[in-house]
């Protein structure tokens, strides 16, 4: 019965005869034994096997080049190597799949982060993206562990929307319309026609609707694809990516702020005690000291600094920042990282921001200049998390959407919420590719996600 190569390498003694399948990463080749560099993808650590020249297994080695696939079968036994636990010495193989020696493009070790992104089909077969997705994929479990141990529903927004959660109007257009020639109504495309009724984009957040659920079922959180058209070939933006937003009833600022904290801590925590060999290997080759950086964070007190505070703080610091400081400006990323890293050495969460750069659906405060918005503020990158108490009054959100020059039609389903039994409710959001780049130290947000969709680019 076949075994992965992780239950194998985690088994307590050598010795039985084992069944693994995976893909050739290397082969080294002598007049008596050949020795294979095995992966199945469980693990980041291959497994070596080990066929000599009198085994039936030999004599399938014209096959068994890098990139194919095979079978192996043969006895557990101690290595003599460094670095190995175990090797298995092979008493039969079958190559399952062979591959071309001609044109495999992994032949050779250090190929470039750019080239690979050529080949995002094959990358994952290769130490850096095979650890990358492993790592992906348990963040991703311990996200929902994280909402589902306290009583969070897993809610499903509608991808597809005719409203602009953020206001910023970088969407991608549903429609069903010709548009080479679409029908015209005083000039103007008449999408009545439209397969929906209305104009219609792909969603930049799950937020708004995950309000109103939250308004009904107490706490909830999405987790799922967004979309922005904005034209930026940056490390740091994709134009297909992954969202959660945790909403939550009867929560205000001060409760969304320690929810924030809370999940930060345990997903970090999670991903080091669960992916110790990868999170190794991101240490040792990707970014030197992020364990520390990590197990610092998880360890830390988050401190709660206001937005005006903190541009006193700036202000006095004397630093030479490359853009200036001034109450009302939209903080940079340099002015967040020396908040947490030279001025406190802390994690920062910044709360009661100026109302003109925040979205139309953060509550105001008392004071009529701030609202009740927080940033999550870490050091290595600075804001990973943004939120808000949202705002739960009536009257207060109708003139903050006309304000924003917003249809007051578009969100009647919205205001109807604080119509018919309001509560204060509150809700972040976290961008997973972002937290993806925190935890591995990967410097380009393309190479986070399995298929990068960028601006000129949609491959596979």
């Amino acid at each position: 019965m076949r075994q992965s190569i992780k239950d194998v390498q985690a088994r307590e003694h050598a010795g039985g005869a084992v069944t693994v399948t995976g893909w050739v990463r290397t082969r080294r080749d002598s007049k008596e034994v050949s020795f294979i560099e095995l992966n199945d993808g469980s693990t980041f650590h291959s497994i070596q096997i080990v066929v000599g020249n009198q085994s039936p297994a030999f004599g399938q080695l014209r096959a068994a080049g890098a990139g194919a696939s095979l079978e192996v079968t043969g006895q557990l036994i101690a290595s003599p190597g460094k670095g190995q636990r175990y090797e298995i010495q092979a008493d039969t193989l079958r190559v399952l799949g062979d591959s071309d020696q001609a044109s495999y493009p992994l032949q050779k070790k250090g190929h470039s982060y750019e080239f690979l992104r050529t080949i995002a089909h094959l990358r994952p077969r290769t130490n850096t993206f095979g650890a990358v997705f492993r790592v992906r994929s348990e963040l991703a479990f311990a996200i929902h562990s994280f909402f589902h141990e306290r009583g969070f529903r897993y809610i499903h927004p509608p991808i597809i929307t005719p409203s602009d959660c953020e206001g910023a109007g970088e969407m991608f257009r549903v429609t069903t319309l010709n548009m080479e020639d679409p029908p015209r109504v005083d000039g103007k495309i008449d999408y009545a026609q439209d397969f929906f009724g209305k104009p219609t984009f792909l969603t930049v957040s799950g937020q708004l609707e995950a309000e109103l659920l939250a308004c009904g079922l107490g706490s909830v959180y999405t987790f799922g694809p967004t979309f922005r058209s904005e034209n930026s070939n940056t490390s740091r933006h994709l134009a297909e990516f992954w969202m959660i937003e945790p909403e939550m009833a009867f929560y205000d600022i001060h409760g969304n702020m320690q929810l924030a904290e809370d999940f930060l801590k345990s997903i970090i925590t999670h991903v080091l005690t669960h992916c110790p060999d990868d999170m190794d290997f991101f240490n040792n080759r990707i970014e030197p000291g992020i364990i520390d950086r990590l197990r610092t964070v998880a360890a830390s007190e988050f401190l709660r600094l206001t937005y005006t505070d903190a541009i006193a703080i700036l202000e006095r610091s004397g630093h030479p920042f490359d853009y200036p400081v001034f109450w009302g400006c939209d903080l940079q990323s340099e002015h967040e990282r020396f908040l947490t890293e030279k001025h406190f050495g802390q994690p920062v969460i910044l709360y009661n921001y100026p109302k003109e750069i925040k979205a139309f659906y953060m509550r105001m405060n008392d004071d009529g200049k701030t609202v009740a918005a927080m940033d999550v503020l870490v050091p290595g990158i600075g804001e990973i998390i943004g939120g808000s108490q949202r705002e739960e009054r009536y009257d207060v959100l109708l003139e903050r959407i006309r304000d924003k020059g917003l249809s007051e039609a578009d969100y009647s389903w919205y205001l109807d919420i604080r119509r018919f039994g309001t509560v204060e409710h509150s809700g972040f959001g976290l961008g997973f590719e972002r937290m993806m780049m925190y935890v591995t130290g990967m410097t380009n947000i393309r190479d986070v996600i399995p298929f990068a969709r960028t601006p000129g680019s949609a491959e596979f």
